[in-house]
């Protein structure tokens, strides 16, 4: 005769379950032209008095669809333009909104819309410089120095490249200090003053500035290589450096920017010049920045450099308030301008 256990008779008394453990059927999976159809089924294992059911698909009443042949691109390609023929279906059923420009014809970018475009202010005053006066102010300003130098040396006159490397870095600032800052306003259940939305959208505009440049400038390996570097170490060090002192922080950006303005003038004397072909604008610049139809390279860069003096003069005003003894909250955020 076999003897059970207390614990072994409640396990042998209960009956057999949906586990909620799905898995791939070998004979489920069928490629039908482009699309991969996946059916997601259950199978049999003990557990404790539950029945659960699958956010994928219900037993087989549902499908999964993927695109197995084409890349879902931001912004370029038909895929990543217009959405069509990608053959996504979800459960969810959640879908993109249909957007038409003002003159009736299809929007084509998912990675933007239409009243997130905006035309950049050229009258900017481009020359403007905060001299560092305190100890902070000065180790700011030779830390941007010092980073300028190795750059000069590597890309020299390829200034296309060059415009790709100071994106990757320049992207990093605005969402290190906006995501702080939104981990500080849960912890304190206070109001940002606007900063939070004004420093990402800093880091979204540097993000569209590097969209564009892709797409008028070859990137070597070694070059993307060093971008995995670049970045790497530059966010970490500039999420230290603002957990340590912001106002530091800041200051730092607001000279990394001037030396973009300085690094974008130069790119149009070469344009100027003609040693780089003032090729046209990419579509995605002239949409994003409304252009007008004939735009080109030279264009480009002009409001390129525009964005680049307002982070300039946004991070100051950021550095002063906490100079001044003050909070970003206490002080409104410049939102609107992109």
């Amino acid at each position: 005769m076999m003897m059970i256990g207390r614990n072994g008779g409640r396990l042998a008394a209960v009956e057999q379950r949906f586990f909620t453990m799905a898995v791939l059927r070998g004979e489920a999976l069928v490629k039908t032209g482009p699309v991969c159809t996946t059916t997601v089924s259950w199978v049999r294992a003990p557990a404790i008095r539950l029945r659960n059911e699958s956010s994928l698909t219900l037993g087989d009443r549902a499908e999964q669809s993927y695109s197995c042949d084409e890349k879902t691109a931001e912004g370029t390609g038909s895929a990543g333009a217009g959405g069509e023929g990608k053959g996504i279906v979800s459960y969810w059923g959640v879908s993109a909104a249909k957007v038409t420009k003002e003159d009736g014809t299809k929007w084509k970018w998912n990675c933007f819309r239409p009243w997130e475009t905006y035309e950049a202010d050229l009258s900017i005053d481009l020359k403007k410089h905060h001299a560092p006066l305190t100890f902070l102010d000065k180790l700011a300003f030779w830390t941007v120095k010092a980073m300028r130098y190795p750059t000069d040396i590597f890309f020299q006159k390829r200034y296309g490249c060059r415009a790709m490397m100071l994106e990757t870095v320049a992207a990093v600032p605005g969402m290190v200090g906006g995501m702080l800052l939104h981990c500080k306003s849960l912890r304190r259940f206070e109001h940002s003053g606007g900063w939070i939305k004004a420093l990402l959208e800093e880091a979204e505009n540097e993000r569209m500035h590097l969209m564009t440049f892709m797409e008028v400038s070859n990137q070597r390996w070694y070059e993307r290589a060093l971008v995995f570097a670049v970045q790497g170490i530059f966010f970490n060090a500039y999420f230290v450096g603002y957990m340590i002192s912001p106002k530091f922080a800041h200051r730092v950006v607001g000279y990394l920017e001037e030396e973009a303005i300085h690094s974008y003038t130069e790119f149009l004397k070469e344009l100027d010049n003609g040693n780089i072909e003032n090729v046209p604008a990419p579509a995605i610049a002239v949409d994003y920045w409304r252009l007008p139809p004939g735009s080109t390279l030279r264009d480009v860069v002009m409001v390129v450099r525009a964005d680049e003096a307002h982070h300039r003069d946004v991070n100051h005003f950021a550095s002063d308030i906490h100079y001044q003894g003050c909070e970003l909250k206490e002080a409104p955020a410049p939102i609107g301008y992109h």
